[in-house]
């Protein structure tokens, strides 16, 4: 492969890497005090607790992504927090929430919990929840 074929490949490999980075955007990463900031201020929080060596959490990401960038009203309206569980899987958040494992997904609004999926990478699945979070951060 001559210099130039290689720039070019790296360089599209680049830019579509850069593509999805729209829906990471709309991500923050878990600090504590985040969660109640955000239902203080009314929003509508989806929480994803995750591992970095997850296949399940990497499997629920690419949807919940695709998603992000399909539909724009999930990013502008609903606050996506990414939880690290090697770093808070025994925090109080965890435990307050009775969080079993990585690979779960909630969504809280005020002081309700909305819905909960764990272990789940269907589309139509993880849709459905982040359909009920539009629907109360609309309503």
């Amino acid at each position: 492969m001559d210099r130039r074929t290689f720039l070019n490949i790296t360089g599209l490999g680049a830019v579509s890497l850069a593509m999805p980075r729209a829906a990471l955007a709309a991500k923050m990463d878990y600090t504590p005090g985040l969660v109640q900031k955000h239902l203080a201020a009314g929003d509508t929080v989806f929480l994803d607790f995750k591992a970095s060596w997850c296949s399940t959490c990497a499997a629920q990401e690419r949807v919940i992504n695709a998603l992000l960038e399909e539909n724009p009203d999930y990013a502008s309206k609903i606050v996506f927090i990414d939880v690290d569980w090697d770093a808070y899987g025994k925090s109080d958040l965890v435990k307050s929430l009775k969080i079993p494992r990585r690979s779960t997904l909630v969504v809280l609004k005020g002081d309700q919990e909305l819905g909960r999926i764990v272990a789940q990478t269907g589309r139509s699945t993880i849709k459905g929840l982040m359909d009920t979070a539009l629907g109360a951060a609309t309503a």
